[in-house]
């Protein structure tokens, strides 16, 4: 016998104080839904016995049933999740889709949440390219419709939101030093205790929109973490869903944000048709003075598009771009999810843009520029990546030797941190390096990635 489900008969208790609701009504609601679906349900009080008192799970879909019943006899929406009755095959479709309102998106990355920490399978859902289309197109239109005093900053002075962006600020800095897979789960374990919470309320209108904004951050930050460590359908569905509550916060800029993480997951995986479509759709809902940082971010993420495509004079033109953007740019004006759009990045990912070009020379000189820079900082994985194009750089000049002394100092920055991004990056140094196996400091390199990240040649 299991343990009871607690949540479900508190949400019935709940229930039969506002409208009349037995065992025996949610059994009867639940057979009429079904039958709506051509379904033929028979279930009786004893059925809802068993949920409530042994923790017994129907299956699919009579959560989402069960759920839509208490939906009806509370007066809000309720999902399968608040009473541990998650449906994973409908939660990893659902969360794919740009929701039609704010309050599902918050119930959405809730579930994303729980399914997250108690790694259920929803973490091993697909990444879906034909689920990027709407949710570009979608957050495009709706900023496009709005009038552009409703741009920049809102300063609520809401106490509690203050300490929302205190927390995120906190937890970008761990991502940043560690890597995507150290605080995740910790993030998600706040998110979804605090956070969420205060969205299911009801505020004046600029509060509302600030702490959709700050909902929206922290929910794109947890979805980049997913990417860094490797989980990107997880990571797709929660950035989906960011950019749903960006718009519902009204924040053009951190929309734009959040379609740069996406563009950068999609290059990746390798769909840079679409990587460059979603840089054009952020790029297109904001302006330069919105946010040079963000701005310049797109066009470095166009360019590495470009790149990937093969486009080189497009990818030198958005390159270029770039560089004059990120000039403009001034730490104190830009948002703190914006403070890590720096020399080391951008510089860094310039570099990648001529790696794939096939430029040493370029690549080289912007990839040293933001390596120096992101060793003083401290930011092993910026420096990972960074010196990894370095030892590209140097293998395009077929020195071999330089080579794998830079991919040597790649293995022990990726060997700091918790990336799966990291350790990528020197598989493919691996793979690159493959045809001088025999020399001996492509040995040593091998031996260290061996020793350290369990990487066999």
């Amino acid at each position: 016998m299991g343990e009871p489900n607690e949540a479900l008969g508190a949400l019935i208790i709940e229930a039969n104080g506002r409208t009349r609701c037995s065992w025996a009504g949610i059994a009867r609601r639940i057979n009429d839904l079904g039958a709506d679906l051509g379904l033929a349900l028979r279930y009786d009080y004893t059925a809802v016995h068993r949920w409530v008192r042994r923790g017994e799970k129907p299956r699919p879909p009579v959560p989402e049933l069960l759920a839509q019943a208490l939906s009806e006899k509370l007066g809000r929406p309720v999902r399968p999740g608040e009473f541990g009755m998650s449906d994973e095959h409908s939660l990893a479709a659902r969360s794919l889709a740009y929701q039609s309102s704010p309050a599902g998106t918050v119930e959405t990355i809730a579930e994303l949440g729980q399914a997250d920490v108690g790694r259920r399978s929803v973490v091993r859902a697909p990444f879906v390219l034909a689920a990027l289309a709407a949710p570009s197109r979608n957050w495009l239109i709706s900023t496009l419709e709005e009038t552009a005093d409703e741009r920049g900053p809102r300063a609520v002075g809401m106490r509690q939101v203050a300490g929302i962006r205190e927390m995120f600020a906190l937890f970008q800095e761990m991502d940043v030093m560690r890597g995507g897979g150290h605080a995740r789960t910790a993030l998600i374990e706040y998110m979804n205790s605090y956070v969420m919470p205060l969205t299911r309320k009801q505020h004046p209108e600029p509060v509302q929109r600030a702490i959709h904004e700050s909902a929206a951050e922290q929910a794109y930050l947890v979805g980049w973490m997913a990417y860094d460590d490797g989980q990107h359908g997880l990571a797709q569905r929660y950035l989906i869903q960011a950019l749903r509550l960006a718009e519902a916060s009204g924040n053009s800029v951190l929309g734009a944000h959040v379609l740069a993480g996406m563009s950068d997951q999609a290059n990746l995986l390798g769909h840079h048709d679409e990587a460059l479509n979603l840089a054009r759709a952020g790029r297109s809902g904001i302006t330069i003075a919105d946010s040079p940082a963000c701005f310049a971010d797109l066009c470095v993420l166009e360019s590495r598009a470009h790149a990937s495509l093969g486009d080189s004079r497009a990818a030198l033109s958005s390159a270029v771009k770039a560089e004059e953007v990120f000039g403009q740019v001034e730490s104190d004006n830009e948002p703190e999810w914006a403070r890590f759009i720096d020399l080391p990045y951008v510089f860094g990912e310039l570099a990648h843009t001529f790696r794939d070009l096939r430029m040493p020379a370029e690549s080289e000189r912007f990839a040293a520029e933001s390596a120096s820079a992101a060793d003083s900082q401290g930011r092993a994985r910026r420096g990972a990546l960074s010196h990894a194009a370095l030892a590209v750089g140097a293998l395009e000049r077929n020195d071999v030797e330089t080579a794998a002394a830079r991919a040597l100092t790649v293995v022990d920055l990726a060997g700091s941190v918790n990336s799966w991004r990291a350790i990528e990056t020197v598989r493919d140094l691996q793979h690159r390096l493959a045809p001088f196996a025999t020399t001996p400091e492509v040995a040593t390199f091998n031996d260290r990635a061996r020793q350290v990240l369990g990487l066999a040649a």
